[in-house]
């Protein structure tokens, strides 16, 4: 579920005592940030004045702040789907179909959800965005880059297009071009909208917490705003209510840390971090915490989750990945998944899923993947 592998052993409780013994690192190895304290005629540096991109990100959030944090009243609440992309989008007909169901039985369009798309403009889109796609790129879209706050900037942008855009969104999706639906839009509607909470992962004894915090420049930086004892990892596919949609885009205290560079970056993966940590010193009780996009970490190849191929589609790994449990963090990823009794969540989407898994997707969308 996170971009980043877990580790195969480690100690079940994480303490702030180093050295630590990780799989290829250990925390002793890492350089340590140190704090020199200025002399007391030594003023404070001025903060640097934001750049004319920042200045823009800036003005789009403090307009997103001000609307209504409630879907308008009496009318019918939509989903926005928010696709982060650095290219073409390859299962977009996949899509197609998914979107397609959004129709009374009469075929009269319901009108159940919007797009959103953050599209790198400093890279190629051929063939260009089409059908229900068509048009949909957010204007203050810019370029990204993996395991950078440039990827937590970007989600901030797309929530706020949405939260201006429609004030009937009231849930946000962030997708890939990677992901598919695993079942219908009516069924995904539906059971979105059985609770008011929102569904994002928030781990707290995942076994790199520490090696973490400490890339960010542990303490140093972090302090007062983000104690160790309140910082999170979680999946960046998340699904938010409005409220925490607005949370998000309005937050000033925490991304201002989140935006510095790393001191260690090969451990440092800021997209899942920002937003699970915000939303569990904001808002814990509102939130359901598991991701609904699921992701095999079993096959992993270095940083990055298995990418199903071609060969790999069929009906049985459409069903197989709807009956996975939802995890739900018990002590981490490597001890036993804790059972919910009180609903039984399905994952909703998957990843990662390669361009010439397109056909056979196809062979099967009507029959499996888009049945109710």
């Amino acid at each position: 579920m996170l971009l980043s592998p877990p580790p195969s052993s480690l100690p079940p409780t994480l303490s702030l005592q180093l050295p630590i013994s990780l799989p290829h690192v250990t925390v002793s190895s890492l350089p340590t940030p140190t704090y020199v304290k200025p002399l007391p005629s030594s003023p404070p540096a001025p903060p640097l004045p934001p750049t004319p991109e920042e200045e823009e990100d800036l003005n789009l959030f403090l307009l997103a702040a001000k609307v209504n944090s409630t879907p308008t009243p009496n009318a019918p609440q939509k989903i926005a789907f928010l696709f982060l992309t650095t290219t073409p989008l390859p299962l977009a007909p996949l899509w197609e179909l998914y979107f397609n169901q959004n129709r009374t039985q009469n075929n009269q369009t319901r009108n159940l959800f919007n797009i959103y798309i953050h599209a790198d403009p400093s890279r190629p889109y051929n063939p260009p965005f089409s059908g229900y796609f068509f048009n949909r790129t957010i204007p203050s879209s810019k370029p990204t880059q993996r395991g950078s706050p440039s990827l937590i900037a970007s989600a901030r942008r797309l929530l706020s297009q949405a939260l201006l855009n429609d004030p009937s969104n009231a849930r946000f999706i962030i997708l890939s071009t990677s992901c598919i639906p695993l079942h219908s839009f009516n069924f995904t509607y539906s059971m979105l909208f059985q609770t008011n909470k929102s569904f994002i992962e928030i781990l707290k004894n995942e076994p790199r917490s520490l090696i973490r915090y400490i890339a960010r420049g542990g303490a140093n930086i972090m302090l007062p705003e983000i104690p160790f004892k309140d910082f999170r990892i979680g999946s960046q596919f998340f699904i938010l209510n409005r409220h925490h949609a607005k949370l998000v885009v309005t937050d000033e205290k925490l991304w201002k840390k989140f935006k510095l560079p790393c001191v260690f970056s090969k451990y440092c993966y800021p997209e899942e971090q920002y937003f699970s940590t915000l939303l569990n010193m904001e808002d814990s009780s509102s939130c359901i915490p598991a991701t609904l996009t699921h992701v095999d970490w079993s096959k992993h190849s270095s940083s990055h989750p298995w990418t199903y191929k071609e060969t790999e589609i069929g009906t049985e790994l459409i069903k197989s990945l709807r009956q996975r449990e939802i995890r739900y963090e018990k002590g981490g990823v490597e001890n036993q998944i804790e059972a919910r009794l009180d609903h039984n969540w399905s994952f909703l989407f998957a990843r990662k899923f390669s361009p010439n898994c397109l056909k056979p997707l196809l062979d099967i969308a009507s029959d499996l993947v888009l049945k109710n």
